[in-house]
């Protein structure tokens, strides 16, 4: 197991509003675990402090609230540290006769993985007696190496506790390390602890039972926090066929029981979607590819894979950096992978039509008009080959939903885009291979994210294979292999 417990901050407590501590000794990447109990009148979940994310929240025990009895809320804040985090503030509403919360942060530390992944569930014991046993509601997923961080809430303020444990049906979990147990005094008090547990054998999808013992008869509710090393990882290769295309893929899936994948572009401020990579169900899936071949040109991008396992859990892994690169402005079919080499020539001159009608009324004019509609033009590109040449008019004659994707050799974001064409007209010399084509245009939408781009084209395989037996021979595996393939040169 490569998860350990590292250290706990100091306690906070107060009647509505508690800022606690970070340990001193923390460390970027660390994950800081922010539990909090809190008892009132209305039992609000504490507010989610800045930066942090809400693991759970529970209330449960009984009774009518007042001091030293009736029902405690306990509630799980995480939050992956970074240099120079500060104390985060955790409030419920002011008030209240007998309000109180009480909050500490403990740290843990990991050796290997892609991030930190978790989930909670929680159960109450509403008898009070001393053999405390919370039945949690939620089934998790667990496994041999999951670290669990197991917290209790008690109105009574000085109840103290041996024997913290954790069972769950076929899985088998290690002697629980106790770390923390307050007294929270302020209001109607509470009592908060902690400890920590691990799983040695045994996997499946349970609701597990957090147990204790008691020093005196009480109620409450317990809850049992999973923390994994996230093993999902997100990568980018280009291919270097022209136009050049990246090859997005995301592995480990099935590591993290990931259900739910989306595919993001990220170039400077700008976050786009992948295309066809928008909440994907990969339900038992160990990996999933998709064809980037609308990044832009030039500049530097990375991509964000945003995942969601089976217990509603959401993290996000990125790549690494990348940029395409080009030698001409290109014109292409981002859905076919097919495009042509050329220079855009003149100036853009948009125009904007707005459906307007005017009236004289009583000699003031008065218009009546629709908004703006997106802008329209043409552009003109030169080809300097006749390869060049042939492959624009094959572009242009079979463009998916009659609409091209224009973009610089550097992207610029005022040209780069898809456009539908409307007609278009070539002016080729006679004396060489140059020839001019004046494209009228009209900005479009992107095409639907259900259309997934080609890894590769069929003119891709002809520049490398001869007959089917070459590619049968070339890729032994499966059908994967040629998706992952590098057709360029």
């Amino acid at each position: 197991m490569t998860i350990s417990y590292v250290t706990s901050g100091a306690l906070a407590q107060h009647t509505d509003t508690v800022t606690p501590a970070i340990p001193a000794s923390f460390t970027a990447g660390q994950l800081a675990v922010l539990q909090v109990v809190s008892g009132h009148s209305l039992d609000p979940v504490p507010s989610t402090p800045s930066g942090w994310t809400l693991a759970g929240s529970f209330s449960g025990g009984g009774g009518t609230f007042g001091l030293n009895t009736g029902p405690r809320r306990l509630s799980f804040f995480v939050r992956q540290l970074v240099a120079g985090d500060t104390a985060p503030t955790t409030a419920i509403p002011s008030g209240s006769s007998g309000s109180t919360i009480g909050a500490r942060i403990i740290t843990l530390a990991r050796t290997a993985g892609t991030g930190w992944i978790w989930a909670a569930t929680f159960g109450q014991d509403a008898v009070s007696h001393t053999a405390f046993s919370a039945a949690c509601s939620t089934a998790l997923t667990l496994k041999t190496g999951d670290f669990c961080v197991l917290g209790y809430a008690w109105p009574g303020q000085t109840v103290s506790t041996t024997a913290r444990a954790a069972t769950a049906s076929g899985i088998t979990f290690n002697t629980a390390t106790s770390h923390l147990g307050d007294a929270i005094t302020s209001g109607n008090g509470a009592r908060l602890t902690n400890a920590d547990t691990s799983v040695t054998a045994g996997s499946g999808t349970q609701a597990p039972t957090v147990t204790t013992t008691l020093s005196a008869a009480n109620t409450g509710v317990a809850g049992l926090l999973r923390v994994r090393e996230a093993s999902a990882a997100v990568s980018v290769t280009g291919q270097s066929v022209f136009p050049p295309r990246n090859l997005v893929s995301a592995t480990g899936l099935t590591g993290d029981d990931i259900v739910t994948i989306s595919l993001l572009r990220q170039a400077g401020s700008d976050l786009d979607s992948v295309r066809a990579a928008s909440s994907i169900d990969v339900t038992g899936q160990a990996s999933f590819l998709r064809v980037d071949a609308e990044q832009p040109f030039g500049i530097s991008v990375t991509y964000a894979a945003v995942l969601t396992d089976v217990n509603g859990a959401q993290w996000t892994v990125t790549s690494g950096a990348i940029t395409s690169t080009v030698t001409s402005d290109v014109v292409s079919d981002a859905i076919r992978g097919v495009g042509a080499a050329v220079k855009i020539e003149s100036p853009l001159e948009w125009k904007r039509d707005r459906d307007a009608s005017q009236f004289n009324i009583n000699g003031r004019i008065v218009v009546v008009g629709r908004p703006r509609s997106s802008r329209s033009g043409t552009i003109t590109v030169r080809t300097e080959t006749d390869d060049a040449g042939d492959a624009l008019n094959d572009l242009l004659d079979n463009a998916t939903e009659g609409v091209i994707l224009v973009r610089k050799a550097v992207s610029l974001s005022r040209l780069d885009g898809t456009y539908a064409l409307t007609d278009d007209s070539e002016s080729p010399n006679w004396f060489d291979e140059y020839r001019w084509f004046a494209l009228s245009v009209v900005k479009a939408d992107d095409w639907p994210d259900a259309m997934e781009a080609a890894g590769f084209t069929l003119q891709d395989i002809a520049n490398n294979f001869s007959i089917l037996s070459d590619i049968s021979a070339f890729f032994t595996t499966n059908l994967l292999a040629i998706a992952l393939y590098d057709f360029g040169p």
